[in-house]
């Protein structure tokens, strides 16, 4: 199949699993062209079955901000035309759905009919998309797809509450690659690099968003750091960077957080992690619970969206209430200080992630455009 993937092409989750699905669906043979503007992250090597094509938005005085929905649209035409494209994947509902269907209107207007499948992740839906500015848009793009896929049941279950849907919602999880490349033994880990040989290394990834409660994380690295020497690794950038710092200063464990900004070495961070946190308000899946557990990481996570269907309470790791610092700061201790039941987490937290291999998952996709193209035969 020729598939035109479009997402953001930025750290965020969507945007990685978007790029490492069309990776993937390229070595399975079909040709995969990514549509956004500019190139995604984790694209490092084009080869002849992956092609990028970047949306350009001119700019005009008129606009105050600048249309960016009409040049994507415009140039899904053109990319479809062009290549002869069997199906579009659009991954985020704003506003790449919007901006798919009008595409798929344009076309149908030539004698071109293209089914569009749309996979939901996450603040597409619980954030963004239920502001009453866009909730219309976000509902009718939705119900014009000829496929929707959510990235967790939780995250399926918030958009049939939040918003007016017709249409089936097929659950498709986020994934990880396991091979051996990824495994701990097989990653040259510079542990002294990070900490003293007797010290734990805690790690958190994320955009640092207000979302992902970030003075959480310092604070019950915090208690952890009182009963287990440590050290705490922060990996991102966001607007709660800052505030974080500032705390770690007033806490008096600066010497011992580390923020390394965005960084495209994650496996080689987590390969010598001893444990991850990640008390998010919500999160829709877990992609980063779910690539720590793939490095061997046991993770204490809130018990909010799509989390426990990742992280399995006291088995990969423990699950808490949001906000609840007392507890998660006890379950950290407790395990850290257990060094068999922390060696037997970690083995727990890889089995875990195997069930999201890479090659479980995109067999699933591959059957969602099949049935998407029978929508377009219908």
């Amino acid at each position: 199949m020729k598939i035109a993937i479009v997402c953001y092409p930025t750290f965020g989750g969507s945007g990685v699993v978007a790029t490492e699905l069309g990776l993937e669906l390229a070595k399975r043979g079909h040709e995969i062209h990514f549509i956004t503007y500019s190139q995604p992250v984790r694209l490092a090597l084009l080869n002849q079955n992956v092609h990028y094509h970047e949306v350009h938005v001119p700019e005009y005085p008129l606009f105050h901000y600048q249309p960016y929905e009409l040049a994507l649209s415009s140039k899904l035409v053109d990319m479809v035309k062009l290549h002869q494209i069997d199906v579009l994947h659009v991954h985020y509902a704003i506003p790449h759905a919007y901006a798919g269907y009008m595409a798929k209107q344009m076309l149908a207007d030539e004698g071109i009919h293209i089914p569009m499948v749309t996979t939901l992740h996450g603040t597409d839906i619980t954030l963004v998309g239920n502001h009453p500015f866009y909730k219309p848009a976000v509902s009718f793009s939705i119900n014009k797809s000829d496929v929707v896929t959510s990235v967790s049941q939780s995250l399926k279950d918030d958009t049939y509450r939040l918003f007016d849907i017709k249409k089936d919602i097929d659950v498709i999880p986020n994934f990880i690659e396991l091979n051996k490349d990824k495994l701990k033994e097989n990653i040259p880990c510079h542990r002294s690099l990070m900490a003293n040989e007797y010290e734990k290394i805690i790690t958190h990834i994320s955009n640092f968003r207000k979302v992902k409660r970030i003075e959480d994380i310092v604070r019950i690295f915090y208690e952890i750091q009182k009963e287990v020497p440590s050290k705490l690794m922060m990996v991102g950038e966001g607007p709660e960077k800052e505030g974080a710092e500032q705390l770690c200063e007033q806490l008096g464990i600066q010497n011992k957080v580390i923020f390394f900004g965005n960084s495209n070495e994650i496996d080689k961070i987590l390969c010598f992690s001893d444990l991850f946190l990640l008390p998010s308000e919500t999160e829709s899946f877990g992609l980063a619970a779910l690539e720590a557990m793939s490095c061997g990481v046991p993770v204490i996570s809130s018990n909010s969206g799509g989390l426990p269907e990742v992280n399995k309470d006291g088995y990969s790791g423990y699950l808490s209430d949001v906000g609840d610092i007392t507890k998660m700061s006890k379950d950290a201790i407790l395990l850290l200080k257990d060094e068999d039941k922390l060696a037997q987490f970690k083995v727990n937290a890889l089995a875990t992630a195997k069930l999201f291999d890479i090659h479980n998952i995109v067999p699933m996709y591959e059957n969602i455009y099949y049935k998407a193209l029978n929508f377009k035969h219908d």
